[in-house]
């Protein structure tokens, strides 16, 4: 495990601008998963912040821009703990993170207790982080984990023909909200899942799972990240596992394309979706690609940004063009910081972005899936594009709320749905 990583980034280093004095400056947390399973995540979302600060430049709203690095290590624990220390140790103004669905649940709560600070979520997805309970203090201008899955439960069932599905998921808030966006997809289209297995976050030994799996389905939905999903691959790779597969959104995301091993390469061909589509030939995700391969040398940085840095970028340029439109004005309880995030459209480079009455986002989803390229390397192909997805998937919220909160076991296989 890597040790903490605490870190005091001045933009002034950063990108070589002058000393300034205190009153000059807006003092920005920053919380990153940059030790444990998801390490190689939180360093692509660090990545995503400061390309969104390189092309915007080093002054908002009239001020310095003075970046406080916390490290966590997806646990809700460490991520209340890293808050806390920026926010009433340093003192910071506003926070960007956190990365991993149930530490967003606890930033969610955490900031409930800090109304003089304002929190913009990094990447986290857990439905019930804005979904319940909603902190009036805490924006998220990402989709969650289920509006990630938009469009994959159709692809699936529809296109590549799978009938029968088993599941296997990282035991945790934000896989049960990808499960939940793909099952309930799935299923209302016609579709069976058949069995869930669910692991431990950072688990090392997929033995006994593997050996579980049911041979007589059509695929194998993966719901694992970071250094699980890789330990995974290779393991299902080494007992000769030949299933097709379907991946969640950060099974496929450049963090584990980009690995190191040919395990990866059983991703090859399979269906997934997500906030992002590395092929997209629009000109605003092509010029965010360049900008942030500018930022950063070939052996520091993946060949196209991963979702985790895209989610960091985004959150980040909202955060700055508000700091900007209202001039660094945070007094009255950054009254008019948080009026300008409410109703920003933000022009992302992933699609637009808008926020809903719980300061969640409305955005586009894509459905791809994994292709080598020229060079050997592996990246996701468009296939479709879903736009306009909102928390409820296009359902009445009385529905929505009917099928439940993401879980083990929920939502069940309806095709009500």
């Amino acid at each position: 495990m890597r040790k903490l990583l605490l870190t005091t980034v001045s933009l002034t280093a950063l990108l070589a601008a002058g000393p300034v004095q205190a009153a000059d400056k807006i003092k920005v947390g920053v919380l990153a998963t940059l030790e444990g399973t998801y390490t190689v995540l939180g360093e692509d979302g660090v990545r995503g912040l400061k390309t969104a600060l390189a092309v915007m430049g080093t002054k908002h709203g009239g001020k310095d821009i003075e970046l406080i690095i916390q490290s966590t290590d997806a646990s809700p624990d460490s991520a209340v703990r890293g808050a806390r220390k920026l926010v009433e140790q340093d003192k910071v103004d506003l926070v960007i993170g956190p990365l991993s669905g149930s530490e967003g649940i606890a930033i969610r709560d955490y900031s409930k207790t800090q109304p003089q600070t304002t929190f913009i979520n990094g990447i986290s997805g857990a439905l019930e982080t804005t979904y319940v309970t909603p902190s009036e203090n805490f924006f998220r201008f990402n989709t969650d984990g289920s509006q990630w899955s938009a469009g994959l439960g159709n692809y699936v069932y529809n296109e590549k023909g799978y009938k029968s599905v088993a599941t296997i998921g990282e035991d945790y808030s934000f896989i049960y909200t990808q499960v939940f966006g793909f099952v309930t997809e799935f299923c209302a289209a016609g579709g069976e899942v058949t069995d869930r297995l669910w692991v431990p976050l950072g688990t090392k030994d997929f033995g006994s799972i593997i050996a579980s799996l049911p041979d007589d389905v059509d695929a194998i939905y993966l719901g694992l990240g970071g250094g699980d999903a890789v330990n995974f691959l290779n393991q299902y790779q080494q007992a000769g596992g030949d299933a097709k597969l379907i991946g969640g959104s950060i099974m496929v995301d450049g963090t584990v394309l980009n690995s190191k091993g040919d395990a990866k390469n059983a991703l090859i061909g399979t269906p997934s979706s997500g906030p992002q589509a590395d092929t997209w030939d629009d000109p605003k995700w092509q010029a965010y690609v360049k900008a942030y391969q500018d930022a950063f040398p070939p052996d520091q940085r993946f060949p196209s940004p991963s979702l985790l840095g895209t989610g960091y970028y985004n959150a980040t340029t909202a955060a700055m063009t508000c700091l900007n439109t209202i001039e660094g004005d945070l007094s009255d309880g950054h009254a008019k910081f948080r009026q300008c995030l409410s109703t920003l459209e933000l022009d992302a480079p992933n699609g637009k972005i808008t926020l809903d009455s719980n300061r969640q986002a409305i955005g586009t989803n894509f459905v791809t899936e994994v292709v080598e390229l020229d060079d050997g390397t592996l990246t996701n192909k468009l296939v479709s594009i879903q736009e306009n997805v909102n928390q409820t998937l296009g359902m009445d919220k009385a529905a929505f709320d009917a099928i439940g909160l993401p879980s083990r076991d929920v939502p069940a296989c309806k095709a009500s749905y």
